[in-house]
């Protein structure tokens, strides 16, 4: 896959839908739990409620809102009721430090919003839209919450609605300051097609205490925007400054090496990028990329 793939979750970090996610990429982990039951929290202030005739109003006046409010009250209501909880799911599942945010919240409400950002978890990865959706109810429930502005961020973004991403993980910055969202966020302006944008939050001063995992998606995501600029040798000379040498062999490691060989190969140094494929893929143990092939591909070419 070229470099310009999407980066990872912030390493390391618990995600709001309970999981440890990893910078090995998607696919890795699992939302732990099974569902359960039904029960809904009191309608949050403003909530669509459901339609249907008030027995108590015999007489009260038919709808005259035209079809297209009345379509877009129907949406609205389906975001709030969310898919199915899965059955066993309680909530339990996520971690202490997403459940202490939630109790603020009336018992029944925070229960509900908990299996539902629970839900996500167990989706995020398996199924990213159905995620999104049950994000999208716990958001819709508690949007003045930071962690499931979080979790609704992290969902969209893997599931591809990046404007939407954006839009809950800047929400979710303002509400507790937290600048690991900073990577998804840059590469969401590339996504939308802004990568001056992504360089502007690449270039942010909280960068430079990043943990080396967190760092190295940023620096993927600048160079990648610094590729889809045009600016080849900048994207270069971005990755050569990052510890490609790192005898680490984390997965942060392998996705830098990659996009190394990567941008060498856009640059027409083709043996140069051969020699970094090879690399890349003597560390991939767990096959992150298709370095292997490429290199492959680049030795047959070079045969022909």
């Amino acid at each position: 896959m070229p470099e310009n793939r999407r980066p990872q979750r912030p390493a390391g970090k618990k995600t709001a839908a309970g999981r440890s996610s990893a910078p090995a990429g998607r696919g890795t982990g699992k939302g732990a739990g099974t569902g359960g039951g039904k029960g809904a929290g009191k309608p949050a202030a403003g909530r669509p409620q459901r339609g249907g005739q008030d027995r108590r109003q015999p007489d009260r006046q038919p709808d005259r809102r035209s079809a297209p409010d009345r379509a877009e009250r129907t949406k609205d209501q389906a975001a709030y009721d969310g898919p199915d909880l899965p059955e066993g799911i309680t909530g339990a599942e996520l971690d202490r430090s997403v459940t202490a945010q939630l109790k603020g919240l009336p018992e029944k409400l925070a229960s509900r919003v908990a299996r539902h950002l629970a839900a996500a978890g167990l989706f995020l990865d398996q199924d990213p839209e159905l995620a999104y959706r049950h994000a999208l109810a716990a958001r819709a429930r508690a949007p003045r919450l930071a962690v499931v502005r979080e979790a609704a961020g992290e969902a969209a973004y893997v599931a591809g609605h990046y404007a939407e991403a954006l839009a809950d993980l800047r929400a979710a910055k303002r509400m507790n300051g937290a600048t690991a969202y900073l990577p998804m966020m840059a590469d969401c302006h590339r996504a939308l097609g802004q990568p001056d944008q992504a360089v502007k939050l690449a270039k942010s001063p909280s960068v430079a205490s990043f943990a080396p995992a967190a760092k190295a998606e940023m620096t993927i995501v600048e160079a990648g925007a610094r590729r889809d600029m045009g600016q080849v040798d900048a994207a270069l000379r971005i990755l050569e400054q990052a510890p490609l040498m790192s005898k680490s062999r984390e997965p942060w490691v392998v996705r830098l090496r990659y996009a190394y060989a990567d941008a060498l190969e856009q640059a027409g140094r083709a043996e140069e990028a051969l020699a970094w494929f090879h690399r890349t893929d003597a560390i991939d143990s767990e096959e992150l990329t298709d370095a292997s092939d490429r290199a492959a591909a680049l030795e047959k070419s070079a045969g022909s």
